[in-house]
């Protein structure tokens, strides 16, 4: 009877993964659509969370009854500051909550968005280890929403009309249906089916690793021609349709992405010299073309989002740097923090003003303190040796989980990444799968043990 459960509960883990994966890039976009077909837009836009609920209840269970499993989550230390960091995260929430400094809408916000990335990891975890399904079709979880995504906003640079997406519910009650460059129409960002122009260029610098990752098993000879053209045509167009977001951090965070796979797919120390050396001609060729047009308005606008004839008061940057100041004097001054949903996106919702350090890092050290912070980096620590450790494996899903880390943290020091839905399970339930522990049957554990036996010296 057990057995039956555990089955079923398998199955029902592994595909809610699957469906959260497949479904999590067009989330907003469904979301807006049927609350202005049916209203109650907050209950759509949680449709996620409510089955991530039952999936964690589902997951929790599987470790319970499965000894092997139960073990491996002791003894992981990834899993174990999850833990402390997501009950330290409900802590600091009644606290702030008893002493006002939160509201119920924010702190419930808050909590959400800090902890259903760790939440989803382990229910990732978990559904992997009990089944290789998702081992096995994590690339077509990914990349065919991806086409879809990269499709769309191909035609939102091109063809559609900038407000096209108002008329399906888009307004400045859900998500604006476009967003502009330093207040110019000139200069419409690209923000396809997700929540807005950033959000789509941390979201593509995963889509680019994975699939320069795939393209890397070209050079090993793993990869069949038409797969690669396939394959090229969609990381040719997910470039431009990068571009057309205008998201500085995000063109960072693919650079980096993208120098990460070649340095992994070389094993030859001169060919890395080289990658190094080209990669600093690189910068300063950069640095040459910034300074000669540096008063070329639709360079300005691209990259520095402000130009000479711009009518907008206050540019971005110095809204950011304001921003970025008064994150880190409160995470100084406030070793404590002030609890989830004092900072970032979801303290819009108090009636006192919202505190937007344009960093994620400074958002957890607002909200949970120096201890909170601490915990956040090591888990992020924890998890990126864990990818290195078995990218030696030559496994090209941990080799682009591992380089899109390294790009999604330089996004995070410039906005709130991880607080973006689609990424934040896109990214960490891959992360889940990859870094699964490889669970034996009865049968092999049998046999393993008898070949131990065997190969023992006898006296």
């Amino acid at each position: 009877m057990r057995t039956v459960l555990v089955s079923k509960l398998n199955a029902f883990v592994t595909a809610g993964v699957a469906v959260i994966l497949a479904l999590i890039p067009f989330h907003a976009f469904l979301s807006v659509w049927a609350a202005s077909l049916f209203g109650h837009y907050t209950a759509f836009r949680l449709w996620k969370e409510f089955l991530l609920v039952l999936l964690f209840a589902a997951a929790i269970y599987l470790v319970c009854v499965n000894r092997q499993l139960r073990v491996e989550a002791k003894r992981s230390w990834i899993l174990r500051l999850m833990v402390a960091y997501v009950l330290l995260q409900f802590l600091l929430g009644v606290v702030a909550h008893q002493r006002h400094e939160v509201n119920f809408s924010a702190l419930a916000e808050g909590w959400i968005e800090d902890t259903r990335l760790m939440v989803f990891f382990f229910v990732a975890w978990v559904a992997a280890a009990g089944s290789p399904w998702l081992r096995s079709h994590w690339q077509k979880l990914v990349l065919i929403p991806g086409m879809v995504a990269i499709v769309f906003g191909l035609l939102q640079a091109s063809v559609l009309p900038t407000d096209f997406l108002s008329h399906f519910g888009y307004s400045a009650a859900t998500i604006k249906p476009y967003e502009l460059v330093d207040q110019n129409s000139q200069f419409v960002r690209v923000q396809s089916t997700l929540r807005g122009a950033n959000p789509f260029g941390a979201y593509l610098v995963v889509v680019i690793a994975v699939l320069a990752g795939l393209l890397a098993k070209v050079r090993a000879g793993e990869l069949k021609t038409k797969r690669t053209v396939a394959l090229s045509i969609l990381g040719v167009s997910s470039l431009v349709v990068l571009y057309f977001t205008y998201s500085r951090s995000a063109y960072l965070g693919m650079a980096l992405g993208i120098f990460g796979i070649g340095w992994l797919s070389i094993d030859n120390r001169r060919i890395k010299r080289g990658l190094l050396i080209l990669a600093a001609a690189g910068c300063v060729l950069l640095g040459g073309l910034t300074f000669l047009l540096r008063h070329n308005a639709t360079f300005e606008d691209t990259f520095f989002h402000t130009s000479q004839l711009s009518h907008s008061p206050h540019s971005s940057n110095q809204n950011r740097t304001s921003a970025l100041e008064s994150g880190i004097h409160d995470v100084v001054h406030e070793p404590l923090g002030r609890g989830p949903g004092t900072a970032g996106p979801a303290s819009v919702h108090n009636s006192h003003p919202a505190r937007i350090a344009e960093n994620y890092f400074l958002q957890v050290g607002q909200e949970t303190g120096w201890l909170g912070l601490g915990l956040f980096l090591a888990i992020n620590l924890l998890v990126a040796k864990a990818l290195w450790d078995r990218q030696q494996e030559r496994d090209y899903l941990v080799a682009a989980l591992l380089v899109s880390l390294a790009g999604i943290s330089l996004i995070n020091l410039l906005s709130h990444a991880w607080a973006d839905d689609t990424l934040a399970y896109l990214w960490w339930g891959l992360a889940g799968i990859a870094l699964t522990p490889i669970m034996q049957t009865k049968a092999e554990r049998v046999h393993g043990k008898k070949t131990k036996q065997a190969s023992k010296p006898t006296s």
